[in-house]
């Protein structure tokens, strides 16, 4: 198994980024593998994998670099750069971009675990990853980006009150499959036989994203280390938050919608990141179901938690029974 040993400094110092790049190289990979993680990746595939399977066969050598650059066990190292905190896509893809070409090809060996393909030995190889990328970002991600960005903000405000309540190692042990804190200071990062890395002195970032069924890490040697994590489920997934057409004609569709995502327990944090809504509007939502015993709140370190009483459940389910609207 691959792990990192990680001292308490280090460990102290880590942190959460927020990176669109990384967003978008999940996505990439959403599309050519085509498996959905929730119904909303299903449809969100429905509307944008055509068009990148036409792209890809009227560019068999970009369609190629694809295949072999995001492996199953490793992903071509010049496609996934260490995030820096605050980097926005443009100079994020631009760092793919600047990749030399034998660096380029080397990885590219690395992650195919075996020769290049002949087809593979060329120059513009971080050209043509950063040319799709682009496309990537213009037409499937950035039309959307105020929504993930919600998501995943709402997620770090999750692990951040996880780390407070029970330290990082709980926070460690569950961002994604194949992840654990070993104890001793060492994380194990994947269940791959690669040697383990130290990581003292360096920065640790913690990178989520919402496609559910990828992650991985990355690094510069010595100075920085990222792993990129699924965020958690019940924020990614679009179409939980469909209201029921009765409950949203009971409730009013914003208050309906707050009471359905509550079958996750979240923050008023959490909740203003995914729905949109304001705090004030968000915090009014909550006392009305509170007062109507359909929510109950409970304290989790320095954050209150709102998640649906019995009751709650009981709305829930007999509004979804009752058909779906759009929330």
């Amino acid at each position: 198994m691959g792990w990192w040993e990680i001292n308490a400094d280090t460990l102290a110092r880590g942190r959460f980024v927020v990176s669109p790049l990384d967003e978008t190289l999940a996505c990439l990979k959403m599309l050519h593998a085509g498996v959905a993680g929730h119904p909303g990746e299903r449809a969100w595939l429905d509307t944008h994998r055509p068009a990148h399977l036409r792209r890809m066969a009227a560019d068999p050598v970009t369609a190629l670099l694809v295949a072999s650059g995001l492996g199953r066990e490793w992903n071509a190292d010049f496609l996934t750069p260490t995030p820096v905190e605050g980097q926005s896509f443009a100079d994020g893809v631009a760092r793919i971009r600047a990749a030399r070409p034998e660096v380029a090809r080397a990885d590219l060996a690395v992650s195919l675990g075996g020769t290049l393909p002949a087809a593979l030995d060329r120059n513009d190889l971080p050209e043509r990853a950063a040319a799709l990328l682009e496309e990537v970002w213009a037409e499937a991600v950035r039309p959307d980006w105020d929504r993930r960005r919600r998501v995943l903000e709402a997620d770090v405000v999750a692990r951040t009150a996880q780390v407070s309540r029970g330290g990082w190692a709980t926070v460690l042990d569950a961002l994604r499959p194949g992840t654990r804190w070993l104890g001793d200071n060492r994380l194990q990062i994947n269940l791959n036989p690669y040697p383990p890395r130290e990581l003292s002195g360096a920065e640790l970032l913690l990178v989520p994203i919402t496609p559910q069924r990828h992650g991985w890490v990355a690094w510069e040697e010595p100075e920085r280390y990222a792993m990129v994590y699924p965020c958690a489920g019940a924020l990614a997934d679009d179409g939980a938050r469909h209201v029921p057409a009765a409950l949203g004609a009971l409730l009013g569709p914003a208050r309906a919608g707050v009471l359905t995502l509550l079958g996750t327990p979240m923050s008023t944090s959490q909740l203003v990141g995914v729905t949109g809504q304001g705090l004030g509007s968000v915090g009014r939502h909550l006392r009305v179901l509170l007062e109507a015993g359909l929510v109950e709140r409970r304290r989790a370190g320095r954050s209150v938690l709102y998640s649906r009483t019995p009751a709650g459940e009981v709305l829930v389910e007999a509004g979804a029974g009752s058909g779906t609207g759009p929330g």
